[in-house]
């Protein structure tokens, strides 16, 4: 509130989606939304009305209903939103046309997104045609809309300390998830057999979801970005990339980690990953406040060329093949992302034309990468896909890499790997 110009805010809650005939999709909270109220119920708007003599925040909830709640369990209701989630007035959602209009009236502007709830939009926008009426009696409707998620990511961008302890407890169950991966690997198991222990991990540890589809691709498949299919079967000599994050408490980690099955890299795989972990470690060391996030995009993209030269699958000197992109065809994708409620959170990253510098709270992933197909020009190297990545706190102190604790140096997975028995399915 404090950050708007003035006028009110409107937020919808998350639609309940179906999945097929009479089956709903597992029902997850608009992040803005939880964000700013903390109420995980579909069905509800958020009214925020800075300056406002009655009330300046106000929820609209689905009401207490023993004959729903009997088949989809209990809702907080009117009164429970005003107890439990520090709401100053809360009514029955299907009173928000009779409550909204006094709001509207002579607001200087409404912040709301357009587009995202059809059902609201309309209401809103009838609303508004009812009180242009009334202009002779100095009665407007807010002049213009204002979408607010740019305030919203903004201020989710830089992390308080609540939300760093939640963020840190969803980066440690992932950590804990991948070493257990690492420990069941070996040749006949398969990429779903690998997903199941990795999604084990995050509910026993208390993770409610995943924070996006996890990604367990062995050989060839662990050249595609955002393979989720994971049906193949590991074999030995396969290098095994594995993309997983749990969410607690609608924040995720987001951690990589590529290793081979067969518990020991053979010559071509080793010589590929230590270029990505040499570049990984290198970008980490840089991250620091003041620096830009292009600066460790174009950090890397150097290191990574220079690895490509030195492997001959580039020819040439590093600045002509950064010049001509001729990288983007086995590193083809940016160095990293905000991480928070979303695994790809929003917060820009450039101000203008101006690469956003970095600041003390902000948390992104580094995660440089390599990907060989069948026209790579080295034989060895083709199907090779490696990508390494962890998630890092910006501070004052320096970079603090919170998934620490997930192993990625040779000499850990090669000792880790395959430790224990993959349980039966």
């Amino acid at each position: 509130m404090n950050r708007m110009q003035s006028g009110i805010a409107l937020f919808a809650a998350a639609p309940v989606h179906i999945r097929n005939t009479d089956v709903d999709h597992e029902y997850r909270q608009d992040s803005d939304f939880y964000y700013l109220t903390g109420f995980e119920e579909p069905g509800a708007i958020c009214l925020l009305a800075p300056g406002n003599t009655k009330h300046e925040f106000l929820l609209f909830v689905r009401p207490r209903d023993k004959e729903n709640e009997q088949w989809a369990g209990l809702r907080a209701g009117v009164e429970g939103v005003i107890l439990k989630y520090g709401a100053e007035m809360a009514h029955p959602v299907d009173k928000i046309s009779e409550i909204l209009p006094e709001f509207l009236e002579n607001a200087s502007c409404l912040y709301y997104q357009l587009n995202k709830n059809a059902q609201l939009d309309q209401t809103i926008l009838s609303l508004c045609d009812a009180i242009r009426p009334k202009y002779r009696w100095g009665i407007y409707p807010p002049s213009q809309i204002i979408d607010p998620t740019r305030i919203l990511a903004d201020m989710r961008v830089i992390k308080t300390s609540d939300e760093l302890t939640v963020l840190r407890k969803a980066v440690e169950i992932s950590c804990r998830a991948h070493s257990a991966a690492m420990k069941a690997a070996r040749p006949g198991k398969t990429e779903y057999q690998i997903q199941a222990i990795i999604e084990y991990v995050f509910r026993s540890r208390g993770s409610s979801r995943n924070g996006y589809p996890s990604i367990v691709g062995s050989g060839p498949n662990a050249c595609i970005l955002h393979y989720t299919e994971n049906r193949r079967t590991l074999a030995d000599g396969d290098l095994l990339l594995v993309d997983a994050g749990a969410e607690f408490e609608y924040y995720t980690g987001d951690i990589t980690r590529t290793y081979p099955v067969s518990g020991k890299f053979t010559p071509p795989q080793r010589a590929v990953y230590d270029i990505v972990l040499h570049t990984q470690k290198k970008v980490i060391d840089a991250v620091a406040p003041g620096i830009t996030y292009n600066e460790l995009h174009s950090l890397t993209v150097r290191e990574i060329t220079q690895g490509l030269i030195d492997l001959n699958v580039l020819t040439g000197s590093v600045d002509e093949n950064i010049e001509n992109d001729n990288y983007k065809k086995y590193f083809m994708h940016r160095t990293g992302h905000w991480l928070g409620l979303d695994v790809h959170d929003p917060g820009k990253y450039f101000n203008g034309h101006e690469s956003r510098v970095l600041e003390p709270g902000m948390v992104l992933t580094i995660e440089p990468g390599l990907y060989f197909h069948e026209d790579c020009p080295v034989e060895d190297l083709k199907y090779i896909g490696v990508r390494i990545e962890d998630d890092i706190l910006v501070s004052k102190s320096g970079p603090e890499i919170l998934s620490a604790a997930c192993p990625k140096e040779v000499h850990d997975l090669e000792a880790i790997i395959g430790m224990h028995p993959a349980p039966e399915f």
